[in-house]
């Protein structure tokens, strides 16, 4: 009989279980892909945009961690083939030679690869670090030029840098515009023949971002009793094929590549860092070309305020 009422009182005082609540489920990306956008409201458009915008920094930043997970077996290559070229490992023959020269410069062609994509992928999640100090654009666009030079003599290309002799210091990032420079230079290098000449200039520039094109008396007066410059401009010009003028905007998106012969050489990403880069510091860059007379790609960088 007590156990019986032990029981029974148990059955009383024994809490109740909750009941299931349905959980929502989130739609996955291949529906939210598919959806039909007219049939949702406002804020159902915004969660998939929402969605996708996470599912893209996702991807981005997993692609970016296997590629960053390549320098290290490619410096076991790269430390394996220096070793065979000093010929501690026994002499080469001239085939054998040939054979490790091309692994080098496939070597070297993978790391520009990764260091491309490492960059995008800083760009696109914002992980981006601008590190601006008063600096002479000069000296920055020098030092690239030379870096630069061995492999333009090598071609058989011209390379020539003119300062801007009364460019004053101001604040920018060194090293990001030295990543812009060298990829406007790689590309001048890369289609430009043999005998050609590639040009790297610097200037003063004044940048009124409201005038129009064709200032009006009044803005024409103002601009006359304004200090200059505002901007320094960076010109980049070669002696290559040219770009047609429908191409002139679509060049600088992400992984585009123009149809030559010698586009497999990079991941179409050069000047989508270029134009990123030139962003981050509050400038354009643009470029300038017609079939048959070359190319001339432009940046402005502002100049703040003294």
């Amino acid at each position: 009989m007590a156990e019986h009422s032990a029981t029974k009182m148990a059955r009383k005082t024994a809490p109740r279980q909750p009941e299931e609540i349905p959980a929502e489920t989130t739609p996955s990306i291949t529906e939210d892909l598919e959806c039909d956008l007219d049939a949702l409201g406002v804020d159902d458009i915004r969660g998939v945009c929402e969605r996708l915008r996470e599912e893209s920094r996702r991807r981005t930043v997993a692609l970016a961690s296997a590629v960053h997970e390549l320098r290290t077996p490619l410096a076991v290559m790269e430390g394996y083939m220096e070793l065979l070229f000093s010929g501690k490992t026994g002499s080469l023959n001239e085939k054998q030679k040939h054979i490790l020269e091309d692994m080098k410069a496939n070597e070297k062609r993978l790391k520009s690869f990764i260091a491309d994509f490492l960059t995008f992928a800083a760009i696109e999640t914002k992980n981006l670090n601008m590190n601006f100090e008063v600096g002479d654009l000069n000296s920055c666009l020098s030092e690239v030029c030379s870096l630069w030079m061995p492999r333009f003599q090598q071609k058989g290309i011209a390379l020539y840098f003119s300062p801007e002799q009364d460019l004053q210091h101001f604040p920018f990032d060194h090293l990001k515009l030295q990543h812009v420079v060298s990829n406007l230079i790689h590309n001048a290098w890369k289609f430009t023949p043999p005998r050609g000449t590639v040009w790297v200039a610097a200037e003063k520039y004044y940048w009124e971002r409201r005038l129009r094109e064709e200032p009006t008396n009044m803005e024409k007066r103002r601009l006359e009793t304004r200090k200059l410059p505002r901007a320094a401009r960076v010109i980049v010009s070669d002696t290559g094929p040219g770009i047609e003028p429908e191409f002139h905007q679509e060049i600088f998106n992400d992984f585009r590549k123009l149809s030559r012969g010698n586009a497999s050489d990079s991941m179409g990403l050069g000047l989508s860092i270029a134009r990123r880069l030139v962003n981050a510091h509050g400038g354009k860059i643009w470029v300038e070309s017609k079939p048959g007379s070359g190319s001339k790609f432009l940046f402005l960088i502002p100049i703040p305020k003294a």
